[in-house]
């Protein structure tokens, strides 16, 4: 536990804040950020794109090959907002996608070549998703949380809601992490995100309430310190 709080300290992920003898955290402004994101991408997405026009957002790279921490880093900041590999080099997402704000920090945008278009003859775009993207694994994913959810008592081994609802939110959030949320009129009827979004969502308002009581029981948390510059 000190390790890990301590490595997210170095990464301006929590804030230290001592009162005498003991040591509370704090988000700090990039930890904020993040978990918006996550909660905007959790609670304000569905989990299909009923809107999408036909339109790809692309975005092509070229990193030098000693840069691998910066390949890792924007590789995973693509995969989370929704590209998928099309071929070495070219990501593509469905939709119109904020790129900058994407690869924002990275220092990477000189090494960037970012497009908008459409499929065009031979090449359809339903063979650009399943080309991108691993439907098939992205389905599985979804048919798994439902076998660990969709039951009328989830995880009667856990000790409590409040411990039901961290699980619950942790698998969902592991899921939608690899989901493009790929446009509707190219998926299944049977599409089992569909169904895993409403389980999701009926289980957390279920377990919200008594999650809260708890965590507030066990948690001892001061007054948030203003940040620099505010009263």
């Amino acid at each position: 536990m000190r390790s890990t709080l301590t490595r997210m300290v170095k990464r301006d992920l929590l804030a230290r804040h001592r009162r005498g003898r003991k040591m509370y955290f704090g988000l700090t402004a990039r930890s904020t950020e993040v978990l918006r994101d996550g909660h905007d991408r959790v609670w304000g997405a569905g989990a299909v794109n009923r809107d999408w026009d036909g339109t790809w957002t692309l975005v092509g790279f070229s990193l030098p090959e000693a840069w691998r921490s910066q390949r890792h880093d924007l590789r995973s900041r693509l995969v989370w907002a929704g590209f998928g590999p099309l071929q070495n080099g070219l990501w593509i997402a469905p939709g119109h996608l904020d790129v900058p704000a994407v690869v924002a920090g990275l220092g990477l945008e000189d090494h960037l070549n970012v497009l908008r278009g459409h499929a065009a003859e031979p090449t359809e775009a339903a063979q650009l998703l399943h080309r991108a993207f691993d439907t098939a694994g992205i389905a599985e994913r979804y048919r798994a949380f439902l076998d660990q959810w969709d039951r009328p008592d989830p995880l009667p081994s856990a000790p409590d809601d409040l411990a039901r609802q961290l699980l619950l939110h942790t698998d969902w959030l592991q899921v939608v992490r690899s989901d493009p949320r790929l446009p509707a009129e190219h998926l299944p009827a049977d599409w089992p995100a569909i169904r895993a979004e409403h389980v999701f969502r009926t289980l957390s308002a279920r377990y919200d309430a008594p999650a809260k009581q708890l965590a507030d029981a066990v948690l001892d948390t001061i007054p948030a310190e203003p940040a620099a510059g505010q009263d």
